[in-house]
């Protein structure tokens, strides 16, 4: 009874200390409002508004039906320019597409020949360039079959594959970029905000003072996860109520209290990572060098940005002992499939185990910490 209240009393330090803190709380509350809103609506999977510039010597009527039917939202208005101004716009980045369409490409073509486009690609820009040069042979294909049969062809498949998408049924990129950085912020926000309460009570002394008070390494670094688990618990809520469901109007299948309570598992796990961060760095730069090292691979490898399945299996056998891979796995199969407990308590496990690993680690190490101090 006595250790629960001391870890209540320092608990409500650590919350005071945050509130103090104007920095983190500015960081706060944009990981959790702007950033949530920009990942979602800033960064399109899908080829969006790609700059294309035409070299029409040809001027038929082939060459004005293939110039019509490239337009936006996949392209913006194609730019008619002269052969002269293909190179220059290319190297300054003006155009990430450069169609050229050569003189006498109708005449050839009803010829029987078989005439060339050239079609020149920004490669650097690798998002729309993959994606686009494709659109644009299907676009040309298309328009020269039509035109070479004179009509407009409803061809009707041999197969019908009827497509379903499940769980995003409008394949809106929204859906998806705005709960993948919620879990991304709830992971940086734990590792930051422990490491930094750590240090922070290092630079300023006040360590010292915890230790002529009858409390113990297990309440101090307990009431630092606790009071700083619950911050982000409450930053992650209002963000998945006001933010994803209510300004971006994503919908959310599954149990959102189930997802809370995986995502107090996963804290459990990061908020111990932040604390044993904590007491290897001396400083707060070396803090935020160690975070680097560690926050970046747990973000890419752990699922959320790309699938693991297509990772080596090497990547996906080490990242098994990393909380951000069961978390992203139970928060996917909760909030998109809307998956119960029956189906991710593998996941609860995991963390479950991690958190606990991980946890022994960094109070074995805070005390090492402590009894330097003493």
């Amino acid at each position: 009874m006595r250790s629960a209240r001391n870890i209540l009393h320092l608990g409500i330090k650590e919350l005071r200390s945050l509130v103090r803190d104007p920095i983190m709380l500015v960081l706060i509350v944009y990981a959790f409002t702007f950033s949530i809103y920009t990942a979602a609506t800033a960064m399109p999977e899908t080829l969006h508004k790609a700059p294309i510039s035409i070299v029409d010597e040809d001027r038929s009527s082939l060459s004005t039906r293939i110039i019509d039917v490239i337009y936006p939202p996949y392209f913006l208005p194609p730019v008619l320019i002269t052969p002269a101004e293909m190179d220059a716009r290319m190297d300054a980045g003006l155009d990430t597409f450069a169609l050229h369409i050569p003189s006498g490409f109708q005449r050839d073509l009803l010829a029987g020949h078989s005439p060339v486009l050239q079609l020149n690609v920004d490669a650097t820009r690798m998002s729309q360039s993959f994606t686009g040069s494709s659109y644009i042979q299907a676009i040309v294909s298309g328009e020269v079959n039509d035109f070479l049969r004179g009509y407009r062809a409803e061809s009707v498949p041999a197969v019908d594959l009827v497509l379903r998408a499940r769980f995003n049924p409008e394949l809106n990129q929204a859906w998806f970029g705005s709960v993948m950085e919620i879990i991304s912020a709830i992971t940086m926000l734990s590792i930051v905000l422990t490491g930094a309460a750590l240090i922070r009570e290092r630079e300023h002394g006040t360590v010292e003072h915890l230790l002529v008070m009858p409390v113990t390494p297990f309440e101090i670094m307990s009431s630092k996860v606790l009071a700083m688990a619950l911050v982000v618990l409450a930053a992650s809520w209002f963000s998945l109520t006001f933010i994803v469901r209510g300004l971006l109007a994503v919908p959310i299948e599954g149990s959102v209290a189930l997802f809370f309570a995986g995502a107090t598992l996963h804290l459990f796990a990061t908020t111990s990572m932040g604390i044993f961060l904590a007491t290897l760095a001396r400083t707060m730069p070396q803090f935020g060098l160690l975070l680097l090292m560690f926050l970046l691979p747990l973000q890419v490898l752990s699922g959320g940005m790309t699938p693991r399945e297509s990772m080596p299996d090497a990547v996906q056998f080490i990242m098994q002992a990393a909380p951000n891979t069961h978390f992203v796995m139970l928060s996917q199969a909760i909030l998109y499939r809307g998956a119960g407990l029956d189906v991710v308590w593998p996941q609860f496990l995991s963390l479950a185990a991690i958190g606990a690993v991980l946890f022994t680690l960094a109070l074995a190490r805070f005390r090492k910490t402590l009894a330097t101090m003493a």
